[in-house]
């Protein structure tokens, strides 16, 4: 189960990462589009028939911040309740599990607020790196209290 939650953290953070290389991909190809000539309006984002470079970054960033990573911090609490090192629960896997899904949960409704209230999209970046180093920490807590449970016998034979 230590792996298992490690890899849900890891996809959590890769997550994050395709978030942003999405929405810069997205926002370069609106500035190249305007540059060029091209206008934004009502109508085009509702036929939603947007033809310039970039366009497929908004749902990549969508699909994946509204429901990949928020699917995949709920499986990684659950997960948290099952892991262990050598028959020993892992402390503070459910904490970080659990800051995890805060984080996203916040990311989530930072990310539908934006439209009314622009300014959150300040807190909004600001939050996904806390999103990426809560589930880099998770993954990495995990890891190092397996090493430290399996390091801990040895210890023990050499001083016997």
């Amino acid at each position: 189960m230590r792996r298992i939650y490690s890899a849900i953290a890891w996809i959590i953070a890769g997550g994050v990462v395709v978030q942003a290389a999405s929405i810069a991909f997205a926002l370069g190809g609106i500035g190249r589009y305007v540059q060029d000539g091209g206008v934004i309006d009502k109508a085009l984002v509702e036929s939603r028939q947007a033809t310039f470079t970039g366009d497929l970054g908004f749902p990549i960033h969508g699909i994946v911040g509204g429901m990949v990573i928020p699917l995949a911090a709920v499986a990684l609490l659950i997960v948290a309740f099952f892991v262990k090192a050598q028959g020993a629960r892992v402390r503070g896997a459910r904490l970080w599990a659990g800051i995890v899904l805060g984080l996203v949960a916040l990311q989530i409704t930072l990310g539908y607020s934006i439209v009314d209230m622009p300014y959150l999209g300040l807190i909004h970046g600001a939050n996904a790196l806390a999103v990426l180093l809560a589930a880099v920490y998770a993954a990495l807590r995990v890891r190092r209290a397996a090493l430290s449970v399996a390091e801990e016998p040895a210890a023990n034979a050499i001083t016997t």
